[in-house]
């Protein structure tokens, strides 16, 4: 009896690690992403570190800002993200959804700041914008399509993910729209 227990006690945990490796997402609209970001930021990762809570690692990526798109008017040239997920002590954790930076990466960055003071990507991947060229005054930005789960906010149902892609200018301006539209978290 003790034997059968076990055993269903080590599947239960079994399934519950395999769940874990796999993120169903709320699908977020450009709009969304705007108004629920506390800043929206272009800038360049530059470097890493880790940090270990307990069983859970954590890595804060430093992002040398270029340009503020959304939040608070600041001197800071710098913000750091926390994510999920990382590589301490020989242990590699990763998260569905959550992406990894290399250094010298260019993005515009949707970001969170919580009532922890941590700051992280809104939406995941959604909320993260690749820059094609490097530097450039109007690149064109992509946001892959992603490959976890989504589902639609009002009905809950599966829907696609598809890639975005547009250039920083038509960004600014679906930026300042959904900005100006009532209601709006400015």
């Amino acid at each position: 009896m003790s034997l059968k227990l076990s055993i269903r006690g080590g599947l239960a945990a079994i399934c519950l690690l395999a769940g874990a490796a796999a993120a169903t997402l709320e699908q977020l609209s450009l709009a969304d992403l705007v108004t629920k970001s506390t800043a929206i930021v272009r800038g360049t990762v530059e470097g890493s570190s880790v940090w270990v809570n307990g069983p859970a690692i954590y890595t804060h990526y430093t992002i040398r800002v270029s340009e503020q798109l959304k939040g608070p008017a600041t001197s800071a040239a710098t913000v750091e993200v926390v994510l999920q997920g990382g590589k301490a002590n020989g242990v590699v954790q990763r998260f569905a959804g959550v992406p990894q930076f290399q250094a010298g990466d260019e993005y515009v960055f949707f970001l969170w700041t919580g009532p922890s003071g941590r700051t992280q990507l809104t939406g995941l991947t959604q909320g993260l914008f690749t820059v094609g060229t490097p530097g450039a005054a109007n690149p064109v930005l992509t946001r892959a399509a992603s490959q976890e789960a989504m589902l639609d906010a009002r009905t809950h149902r599966p829907v696609p993910a598809p890639a975005l892609s547009m250039t920083l200018a038509e960004l600014r301006s679906q930026i300042a729209a959904a900005l100006a539209a009532p209601g709006a978290n400015r």
